[in-house]
């Protein structure tokens, strides 16, 4: 069974491959190694991986702004998905942040991605319909 543990910077060329293979998931370059190393730094034990046999099967990258949590790049690779897996990491991170006083998390899902959607519907996550998420870039750089 694979155990979860807390992500470490070593990590990152792992998660990163598992995040490129992963329909659904997108890479910006606020997920390059130095954002990554500034995102855990900031965010200590609050970021998970799953773990089979020495090798690296799932990932969740959760913080928060002292307020609300959010969670980021949830995955599983497809062998090991239908297990609890998923929920799993989710319920490591939510604890976690609870602990540290957190009682409300958010989470973004692309329109596009139905099957996290789905799964999100049927963890109990409610889909706001009275927001909408504004972006702005303050660089050049449209990957940001």
């Amino acid at each position: 069974m694979p155990v979860i543990r807390l992500m470490t910077l070593d990590d990152y060329p792992t998660v990163l491959q598992l995040m490129q293979q992963t329909p659904g998931i997108s890479i910006r370059d606020a997920d390059s190694a130095a954002a990554t190393a500034r995102y855990l730094a900031r965010n200590p034990g609050l970021s998970f991986v799953a773990e089979c046999d020495g090798q690296i099967v799932g990932c969740v990258m959760s913080g928060h702004d002292g307020r609300r949590g959010y969670l980021q790049h949830l995955l599983v690779l497809p062998a090991y998905r239908r297990q609890g897996l998923a929920r799993r990491l989710v319920d490591a991170c939510i604890a976690e942040l609870a602990r540290q006083g957190i009682a409300k998390t958010h989470l973004d899902v692309f329109r596009s991605n139905t099957a996290a959607q789905s799964f999100w519907e049927n963890q109990g996550w409610q889909r706001r319909e009275d927001i909408c998420r504004y972006s702005f870039i303050s660089s050049a750089n449209s990957q940001a």
